[in-house]
């Protein structure tokens, strides 16, 4: 009997250039997309919740609200609110995909692909960033219902603080996935600092007065230090007196004080960076 030789097939794994990891993160970015956009019911979902604290719970308190407003809509002061609402539950949410990945096995086949782990991380933060901050753009488009002018400077800038705000929730929730196993577990974590982060960031209230406990954690809420520049360009913007914007738009201040809205915007931007580096590590040291 003739042996049978076995054809052999050599197979070379490119090396990995700048190229390559640029094509890893936008491949990742656009999966990222594409699960979400097939998913209506989700991003239907998203804004129904902010869409009902703006204008039901809005609306229903402006009456109690209305003597200590000096006559500006408490819609409009609660809007800078909504919208890191709307960003911040799609970010958080969208960060648990890498959670779904592990438990369905999909991410194992992105981890034997020959691209280093920091290209799936940022793949991960752009797509949450990405679709959060439309999210939140879908929510801007209503600013006339809410007495807030379609500026372009104004426009512009609120939605570079919520791009800026996504990129930094993701990358915590990113950071938060990568160290939990079950999606169950991920779902009860972000429960866990979802509202509180929401609440304590002074997007329904203003941040001025506050018993000294509620003030301390509202200083080291990062939701925080987005909620308040964005507050300030929005009244920059609109026709209100000066009691009103002592009133309602105090700033936020360490001892007396007042923080720039450069130094809260450098803040959220490193944290952002920070713990999407950390992310990046405890990915990188995963089996």
């Amino acid at each position: 009997m003739s042996a049978v030789v076995a054809d052999v097939v050599a197979i070379r794994v490119p090396e990995r250039s700048w190229h390559s990891e640029a094509r890893a993160v936008k491949i990742v970015c656009r999966r990222e997309l594409i699960r979400f956009l097939g998913d209506r019911a989700q991003m239907m979902m998203a804004l129904i919740q902010p869409l009902l604290f703006l204008f039901a719970l809005g609306t229903g308190l402006q009456s109690l609200s209305a003597a200590s407003t000096d006559g500006v809509d408490l819609k409009t002061f609660i809007f800078p609110g909504v919208l890191s609402m709307v960003v911040l539950f799609t970010a958080l949410f969208r960060a648990a995909s890498l959670v779904w990945d592990r438990e369905l096995g999909f991410l194992r086949e992105m981890l034997v692909a020959p691209v280093s782990r920091s290209s799936i991380i940022l793949g991960k933060c752009l797509g949450g960033a990405i679709i959060a901050s439309s999210q939140g753009l879908l929510v801007l488009a209503l600013a006339a219902l809410v007495h807030v002018p379609y500026d372009p400077v104004l426009i512009l800038g609120v939605f570079g603080l919520l791009l800026l705000l996504a990129l930094t929730v993701t990358a915590f929730g990113v950071l938060v996935a990568v160290s939990i196993k079950q999606a169950q577990t991920f779902t009860s974590v972000m429960q866990l600092f979802l509202m509180p982060m929401f609440f304590v960031s002074g997007a329904l209230y203003p941040v001025s007065g506050l018993p000294t406990w509620l003030g301390v954690l509202n200083r080291i809420d990062p939701l925080t230090y987005a909620v308040d520049p964005m507050r300030r360009l929005m009244f920059d913007h609109l026709d209100i007196s000066e009691a009103a914007r002592r009133t309602l738009d105090p700033g936020v201040t360490w001892f007396g004080w007042r923080v720039p809205s450069l130094v809260e915007v450098g803040m959220v931007l490193l944290l952002g960076l920070a713990m999407m580096g950390v992310a990046i590590w405890k990915f990188s040291r995963t089996e």
